[in-house]
């Protein structure tokens, strides 16, 4: 009797045991990603200096026009985060949106680094990660497909002569033609798997590509349905650029929009280098392309310096506090609002 009194007992030890070691391991996780939030910040300190130097010759004005806009960017992403994950509340929305900026930005991997908090996020309050990363890969091509599609129109526009860039042929022609193929080559991509990957047809590549078809399938399907949470994902990107314009303004330089745009799109490949904070790879990477096309090396070089300095600053202290607004409810479940209805 007294055995099989106590078996109950053991069960719930157990499971109180099993409780206590997942909360430790989401305390320990998630103080990790607050000293790697920190740290880079930190470690961001010494190459911001500059920074302060160069506003000493800036017009206040644009610095806050371009923070601002800089939280247009910000908000951009929040609004496209909540318009492909629809299913889950605002404010959770808004706090695990703004925590993958903060950790893509001081931790930039190709947007690798935000998707990976995102997941731990879904794992700790007990969500479906596969279900998460299929459409943050949905997040992810919609936003790149914007900036495709914006490389794809500035080239072509520089090509016609609509918009001003040195060498249009070379310099617009050629990064046009790449960006509209690339938008092209991914809204057929779903029908070409469809007509000539079977479902029973083996091997590693083949299945890729049915992932791969599904998820922009998926994409291709948040395009055509009306919303009008779209300009979110526009926003995201054309506000960022127009902050680096605004920069170049702060200066008393002018910078030619296509050519600026075509510049950042093309320089802000050097922020794939997973450096903390995207210190060195992104600034060599922006100033170069900026040089490419036209602009003064030394305004150049002190427009990214500002412009950096914004975009690491401004979305890291916000995606941190909400960070630390999220922590505390990691152990509680999702609550998650309805399908969509299929189409």
């Amino acid at each position: 009797m007294d055995t099989a009194a106590s078996e109950p007992d053991i069960e719930l030890d157990a499971g109180a045991g099993e409780d206590e070691g997942r909360r430790l391991w989401r305390g320990i996780v998630s103080l990790v990603i607050l000293v790697i939030l920190v740290g880079a910040l930190l470690l961001a300190v010494p190459g911001l200096s500059g920074v302060v130097d160069r506003l000493s010759d800036v017009a206040p004005g644009w610095v806050v026009l371009a923070f601002v806009l800089e939280l247009g960017s910000c908000a951009g992403y929040v609004i496209a985060f909540r318009m492909v994950f629809y299913r889950v509340s605002w404010l959770l929305a808004v706090r695990v949106a703004l925590s993958e900026m903060a950790f893509g930005a001081v931790v930039p991997a190709g947007g690798a680094g935000g998707i990976a908090m995102g997941a731990y996020v879904v794992k700790a309050k007990g969500g479906r990660v596969r279900r998460f990363m299929e459409r943050s890969g949905v997040l992810y091509l919609l936003t790149s497909g914007v900036n495709a599609a914006t490389l794809g129109l500035a080239g072509l526009l520089v090509a016609a002569g609509a918009l001003s860039a040195p060498h249009p042929v070379v310099l617009g022609l050629v990064p046009g033609v790449v960006g509209v193929a690339g938008v092209a080559f991914f809204w057929f991509l779903p029908d070409v798997v469809d007509r000539y990957v079977l479902v029973e047809t083996p091997g590693r590549f083949a299945r890729w590509m049915r992932v791969t078809g599904a998820v922009v399938a998926a994409t291709r399907d948040e395009v055509r349905r009306p919303d009008w949470r779209h300009v979110g994902a526009v926003a995201y990107l054309w506000c960022d650029i127009a902050v680096l314009w605004v920069c170049f303004q702060a200066f008393g330089e002018t910078m030619p929009v296509g050519a600026l745009a075509l510049a950042f799109l093309i320089g802000y490949l050097g922020n794939v280098v997973p450096i903390p904070g995207g210190i060195g790879a992104l600034d060599s990477g922006l100033v170069g392309a900026l040089i490419l096309y036209g602009a003064d090396p030394a305004v150049a070089a002190a427009a990214v310096l500002v412009y950096h300095a914004l975009v690491l600053w401004v979305p890291s202290v916000l995606g941190t506090i909400a960070f630390l607004r999220l922590r505390p409810t990691l152990g509680e479940p999702f609550v998650l609002g309805p399908e969509r209805p299929s189409r």
